[in-house]
């Protein structure tokens, strides 16, 4: 029992510190002063607890915010964006911002070929837009596919996270109680015996 007590311990403790590792560069409390322009608003910040929580409340709607800004067309104010949105939805700022690095110089060109591509599938399948010049409808299509695929990953995260949050419960349960038998309380001390005399 102490083994597996140790074992558990030890892994929990690796995940504590690999999400550490994780969200070491992502804007946290303490290093908003590194933000380009963040860094004008740390103090407003740094007084809202909803910008730091990892409560459900504040997870999902970053999710969801943060996966349809980081795929629509605004490539270079997206963080600027997901910090006004994070304060407007009382969103997470963190996943917030994470989410914004899914275009990056590597990937913005497949992406937004993709979102111009299911935008415009869906236009034409809609027969929405026919009647616009050829650079409006592909501007409109990267909207619209940018909202349409952001959705589909938020959604996609949105269950994973689920997934991660559920099974980190289970996994603090079992440590707990395996923790309480390896480490039981101490025996409450007797009650002092007044009966004798003095």
């Amino acid at each position: 029992m102490r083994h597996e007590y140790d074992r558990l311990l030890r892994q929990w403790l690796l995940r504590r510190s690999r999400l550490r590792r994780l969200l070491r560069p992502l804007p946290r409390r303490g290093n908003l002063h590194r933000y380009p322009i963040i860094k004008w608003f740390a103090e407003h910040a740094r007084k809202r607890p909803f910008l730091w929580s990892f409560k459900r409340a504040q997870i999902i709607p970053a999710l969801y915010w943060g996966s349809v800004i980081s795929l629509l067309p605004l490539y270079g104010v997206q963080i600027i964006i997901a910090f006004a949105a994070a304060l407007a939805f009382r969103a997470n700022l963190t996943i917030m911002v994470a989410l914004q690095f899914i275009t990056n110089p590597l990937t913005v060109v497949p992406i937004y070929a993709t979102t111009a591509w299911v935008g415009a599938s869906l236009m034409r399948f809609m027969q929405m837009g026919e009647h616009l010049p050829k650079a409006v409808f592909y501007a409109n299509a990267l909207f619209i596919g940018g909202v349409v695929v952001g959705l589909i990953v938020a959604l996609m995260a949105d269950l994973l996270w689920r997934f991660i949050d559920w099974e980190a419960r289970v996994f603090k349960a079992r440590l707990q109680r395996l923790h309480r038998i390896v480490h039981p309380p101490p025996e409450p001390a007797p009650p002092a015996d007044d009966s004798q005399p003095r």
